[in-house]
């Protein structure tokens, strides 16, 4: 009996799960971590064992959608619970683009590139085997783009709903995204002079002609409002329902965006800028006008996409809307190296248009043999775009998928909390987990209860008052790059010891970023 299509797609995505997995643990078990993931493992240690207000932490924790996802295999391991949800997560993002695929195209050939894409392209396994949640912000992407190209053919709003609902998961994955609406506001204009039953097909001329007409103009502007409601009522009101939340429990309306308690991605992203700024070898940071070539260089297969959608204007300007984003993105955050997820983005969306405007296509042979080599391509320059990136953990996983050596980057926040968790269950230790997220992410959950961290009403008190709310103190040295952002570096020792003369601190354990003091009262 033959098996259909959408069991041996079921199969490969299994099989695809464990070679996730496999490759994943395997990094895990050298030592790979990044800022991310730790950072979900110690929110996640304080929901499951801390003491205090976690219902907060559990709230306010940002991006929340993939932070929630890591609960589901906590269960499993803390440490392993990330790298779990990212792929199984890529497994069911390959699912998903794959039955797309399935549904429009008979052809096997189209199936076996995806296959190699998300077999062999580095950034798809830094995606599944980091523990980082750049495959969720694929998914939804995917998702918010194969629906709109889907109210494109059957002009049912049903599928902008859809669309509506997986921006706004997008924007509760990176709140980057919510600028991707700013594109789509004239968009939205020239998709509904599209929808208008006029001989006309310039977009320039249908607009002319419902200007001019007061029926058309009416039912232009209605038609347009509807789908401004549809499309964007939902992300506006999630967001606003969330600041309001922030404002509520934080009295911040911006506290899950810009608290390092409350996203991990603040620090790292000043640290990374600074780190490369203050290096002797300086790189140049991306400019605007060459960033589209970028995109264009690492994915090629953007302009076949690009190309099959040359006779509708409103279709190709879809495809080019995520262009205007990214080279927003580098205008706002002009002090942050574009992530290599933004590169992913366009890779997703690539395939997408090639594979729903596939049928168009006459000389399949020939086009099989060009998206044959333009996947080579995309494959070599994938792997060249993450060796040589910017960001330094980026380069790093290149680093340890390639040489297969262990990763000593977190060795000296492991050995900090191996030391805090020998110490007895009644000793009470403070830590700043903006910066100490890493330490406190190896710390057994059974000794979470004894420290004192920002999110318990107490740590103020234990910072003014160690003598009397504090047994040891996790201090950042001088020579820790996040020693300036923290409140418990040397120049706190040197203030508490003013105004506290009678108090002492005496050194129980060092490495070479943090010391633990014994506060001897």
């Amino acid at each position: 009996m033959r098996i259909s299509r959408s069991a041996s797609l079921l199969f490969l995505s299994v099989i695809l799960m464990v070679y996730y997995l496999v490759a994943g643990i395997y990094l895990n078990n050298l030592g790979y971590y990044n800022h991310e993931s730790l950072f979900y493992i110690e929110k996640a240690r304080i929901v499951f064992d801390g003491v205090g207000a976690r219902l907060k932490v559990m709230g306010l924790t940002a991006p929340m959608i993939p932070f929630l996802t890591t609960f589901f295999f906590t269960f499993i391991s803390y440490t392993l619970a990330p790298v779990l949800a990212s792929a199984i997560g890529t497994a069911v993002l390959f699912y998903v683009s794959a039955s797309t695929l399935i549904r429009r195209q008979s052809d096997d050939f189209y199936m076996y590139l995806l296959l190699a894409m998300f077999l062999f392209h580095p950034g798809i396994l830094y995606v599944a085997c980091s523990g980082k949640s750049i495959y969720l912000i694929l998914m939804f992407f995917f998702l918010f783009f194969l629906n709109l190209l889907k109210f494109y053919r059957s002009n049912t709003t049903f599928h902008v709903s859809i669309a509506s609902i997986c921006l706004v998961t997008l924007i509760f994955c990176d709140y980057r995204f919510v600028w991707l609406t700013l594109f789509f506001l004239p968009l939205v204009l020239a998709i509904t002079l599209h929808s208008l039953n006029l001989g006309e097909q310039e977009s320039i001329f249908r607009l002319f002609l419902s200007f001019n007409s007061p029926s058309l103009r009416r039912k232009l502007t209605n038609k347009t409002f509807a789908l401004y409601i549809i499309l964007f009522a939902l992300p506006l009101v999630a967001v606003i329902c969330y600041k309001l939340l922030n404002l509520t429990h934080a009295s911040d309306l911006n506290y899950f965006n810009e608290s390092p308690y409350a996203t991990w991605n603040v620090l790292v992203d000043k640290l990374s800028f600074d780190q490369q700024t203050t290096n002797a070898n300086y790189q140049i940071p991306e400019l605007s006008l060459l960033l589209s070539a970028r995109v264009i260089l690492f994915c090629p297969m953007i302009l076949i996409a690009i190309y099959l959608f040359r006779e509708s204007t409103y279709q190709v300007l879809t495809i080019l809307t995520p262009f205007a984003f990214i080279e927003f993105l580098h205008l706002k955050y002009d002090k942050v190296y574009l992530g290599y997820q933004y590169y992913l983005i366009f890779l997703m969306l690539a395939f997408l248009g090639v594979m729903v405007k596939l049928h168009t296509v006459k000389n399949q042979k020939a086009f099989r043999i060009m998206m044959g080599v333009v996947m080579a391509l995309q494959l070599y320059t994938g792997w060249y775009f993450l060796a040589h990136s910017s960001l330094p953990e980026e380069r790093n996983f290149m680093t340890v998928l390639t040489t297969r050596t262990i990763d000593e980057s977190e060795t000296q926040n492991a050995d900090v909390a191996n030391y805090i968790n020998s110490l007895p269950d009644d000793a009470r230790i403070v830590v700043d987990d903006a910066t100490a997220y890493s330490v406190v992410a190896f710390v057994h959950s059974a000794k979470i209860h004894t420290l004192t961290m920002p999110y318990q009403p107490n740590f103020l008190s234990a910072l003014e008052s160690p003598d009397k709310y504090a047994d040891y103190i996790v201090i950042a040295t001088a020579k820790n790059a996040v020693t300036g952002y923290t409140q418990l570096n040397n120049r706190y020792l040197i203030s508490i010891k003013q105004n506290i003369p009678q108090l002492q601190f005496k050194k129980v354990y060092e490495t070479d970023d943090w010391v633990i003091y014994r506060v001897v009262k």
